[in-house]
């Protein structure tokens, strides 16, 4: 199956806007998931996208490209606006169709499965005469992803979750239609795959968490951790030797209410305790949004550079935890203040070739090619097969480094900072404030948008 992935607006077009959200952002993060979730959940899926990235590009460009490509189904990405008032999710084939054509009838299966997860109002199944739905020689599909001047729409869209659950409603769709066929899982001996419930640093709150999920019928539990120096009671509900049954009850974990769940894996990706050798795997998924890396570092550094997007977008295109990735650049720029010998001029979040003030490292013409940089450079490090060829390499001391020879970010101790012994405890303890820091926005959202 081809699809050609249309993440709607971008650069100088930003779509709608409100709630201190753009839709062109929305519209990547959801497009970035669904390619991530295709090509490494399904066999012959080929995805191309109409942008990887914040760049402009006309709509008759899309469409062209999407022809000449010879696409199977071109899927548009959206969110809409109104007047504040107006919620819900809406997609559209072209005008001209019948209720009885394939493009209805594809757009009717993937329109029961992406309102199954996406917790908003269903606006219904519609028609319009939209240009990449005119101009498209194969099937074609645009769907609206909440109002995003509407204020309970919004607080969906901030949370990284619910980006993941409509990719997810979309991916599932695209899935029947085409029939797709599932890669085999292959399941690491020893590996445990445990559902964390929350994170807290009060026993109190962990213990509320608990109760709340027994009185949904869910058995958890609070587990004490020691994280550099810092104790975190985590309520973990369930554990697996599994993944697909793993993630089965996350999204039950999820629909009980608990929307900032995830999987962690013990036995050789889990969060490291202090002076253990272990550490999440550099390589996988991008759990935190764009927005909550820039809301993290602004409560810092107010003047900082909105660089999540970047992180979200090459993290999921060399498969590569950008969240994680963001919080090393955090840890290596001071937050963006740059108060090290890296000047902020020079684009470089990562201390690359940076070795003292007679050495201050490279340097890049834009903060996009800077992050570009970072990723490949951390790509380098946890993976021996060769670069994917969508970017050029932009990293100078690709070559330098010794292929896989740092699966994990407590592993990159001695390599990316020397000595550097518990170097890669510092980032996974700098994204642990991330994720709690995280909770704590979604708190605050939810208390506004119940009062």
């Amino acid at each position: 199956m081809k699809l050609y992935l249309d993440p709607g607006h971008g650069g100088s077009d930003t779509g709608a806007v409100g709630n201190g959200l753009a839709e062109k952002n929305i519209a990547l993060d959801i497009a970035l998931r669904i390619r991530s979730i295709l090509t490494t959940q399904f066999e012959n899926v080929q995805v191309k996208m109409s942008r990887m990235g914040d760049s402009t590009k006309s709509l008759k460009q899309r469409t062209d490209e999407a022809n000449t490509w010879g696409a199977d189904f071109y899927l548009s990405i959206h969110c809409n606006a109104f007047n504040g008032s107006a919620r819900g999710y809406e997609d559209y084939i072209h005008s001209g169709l019948s209720d009885s054509s394939a493009t209805s009838k594809y757009r009717s299966i993937i329109h029961s499965e992406v309102t199954k997860l996406n917790q908003l109002p269903n606006r219904g199944k519609k028609k319009a005469n939209f240009h990449v739905l005119r101009e498209t020689v194969m099937p074609a599909l645009l769907t609206e992803n909440g109002f995003i001047d509407n204020a309970q729409d919004a607080a969906l869209m901030k949370q990284s979750s619910w980006c993941q659950n409509v990719a997810q409603g979309h991916a599932n769709g695209l899935a029947k239609v085409f029939n797709l066929k599932r890669k085999q899982q292959q399941e690491e001996p020893g590996v445990i795959y445990k559902v964390v419930a929350g994170a807290f640093k009060s026993i109190d709150n962990a213990n509320e968490r608990v109760v709340f999920l027994r009185s949904k019928g869910i058995e958890s539990f609070v587990d004490i951790v020691t994280i550099s120096g810092t104790v975190w009671y985590r309520v973990q509900a369930g554990a697996f030797s599994n993944l697909d049954n793993a993630k089965k009850h996350l999204e039950g974990v999820k629909k009980a209410g608990v929307l900032d769940a995830f999987i962690i894996t013990e036995g050789s990706e889990s969060i490291p305790k202090a002076g253990s050798s272990s550490g999440y795997s550099i390589l996988g998924q991008t759990f935190l949004s764009p927005a909550h890396m820039n809301l993290f570092v602004k409560k810092v550094n107010p003047k900082a550079l909105e660089l999540g997007i970047y992180y979200l977008t090459f993290g999921e295109y060399y498969g590569i935890r950008g969240d994680i990735a963001f919080a090393q650049a955090m840890h290596e720029t001071d937050y963006l203040r740059f108060t090290g010998v890296i000047r902020p001029e020079q684009n470089n979040f990562c201390g690359l070739g940076a070795t003292g003030p007679d050495s201050p490292g490279a340097s890049f013409k834009t903060p996009r090619e800077g992050v570009l940089a970072h990723l490949q450079h951390l790509y380098a490090y946890a993976s021996t097969k060769p670069l994917p060829d969508g970017f050029p390499l932009i990293d100078p001391r690709f070559d330098y480094v010794k292929r896989g020879s740092a699966p994990t970010w407590v592993s990159l101790n001695g390599k990316w900072a020397v000595p550097g012994s518990t170097y890669g405890q510092s980032i996974l303890n700098l994204y642990e404030k991330m994720i709690n820091s995280a909770q704590e926005n979604l708190n605050n959202v939810i208390k506004e948008v119940k009062s």
